[in-house]
């Protein structure tokens, strides 16, 4: 079995086991990004819209009433099953899903008006390819939002930003700085249009058990936090009993004309 193969198992593993908690899970049903989201659709009702690694499918249900088709894309089945039932529920007769990575998208060039990523990308195991994809599948004229965690840039933060990223999930890749998502969208061919940061509080122990981090692995990231320097307790403000405060990032990317 290839090392990309072994990934995607991984991912496939880690959030078919948690699809209804993720359903569920106030950081995701919730937020002013998904508030942003509805305001820049708004009577876009000729567009057709990827929501890329639509998890539970909150992008999909928030933009579905305002455009005229939403397809929800995930590596996972269980996920993807989760969105179906739910969209059925809410009478969102307009979402489809469709399974498949990030670097390989099943569609035609120049299919979509818009391609949403809402906390997905930094599970990419190529997320340079993603972007290339991103780009194929978008129509000329048409937009991109991604909205992830944010690394802070900085040596220190970063590696522990990904350390405990990756305790908690393993099938964790990367949470990107600005920078680095400014190249990447370069490399693509997107120009960028907008990027703001936000900071999202994260309640340690619901967070931990959204993606049932094994105790010994939970007890790691206790033990990390309670060995690092005051800079970090300072940035991610982590309080006694875990909880903590990230960096996220809403940037919106435009494909050109020409």
């Amino acid at each position: 079995m290839s090392h990309r193969q072994n990934h995607e198992n991984n991912v496939d593993r880690q959030f078919g086991e948690q699809a209804a908690a993720y359903l569920s899970s106030h950081v995701h049903a919730r937020g002013v990004d998904l508030e942003k989201l509805q305001v820049l659709l708004a009577g876009k009702s000729h567009a057709q819209v990827l929501d890329l690694g639509c998890g539970a499918g909150h992008v999909s249900f928030t933009v579905a009433p305002e455009v005229a088709q939403v397809t929800a894309y995930d590596l996972s089945a269980s996920m993807l099953a989760v969105v179906a039932q739910s969209a059925a529920e809410r009478k969102l007769d307009n979402i489809t899903t469709r399974q498949g990575q990030a670097e390989r998208l099943p569609f035609g060039e120049a299919t979509f008006d818009y391609v949403i990523s809402r906390y997905s990308a930094h599970h990419w195991q190529d997320v340079g390819q993603g972007m290339r994809e991103i780009g194929r599948v978008l129509k000329p004229g048409g937009r991109v939002v991604i909205i992830d965690v944010c690394s802070p840039g900085h040596p220190l933060l970063d590696t522990y930003l990904q350390t405990v990223e990756m305790l908690r999930d393993t099938s964790h890749v990367r949470d990107y700085s600005s920078a680095e998502w400014l190249q990447l969208a370069s490399d693509a061919k997107l120009r960028i249009t907008g990027l703001e940061h936000d900071r999202l509080h994260l309640e340690f122990s619901s967070w931990v058990a959204r993606m049932r981090t094994p105790e010994a692995l939970a007890t790691a990231i206790r033990q990390l936090q309670n060995a690092m320097p005051r800079e970090v307790h300072h940035h991610f403000e982590i309080l006694p009993d875990g909880s903590f405060t990230t960096d996220t990032l809403f940037l919106c990317l435009l494909k050109p004309e020409s």
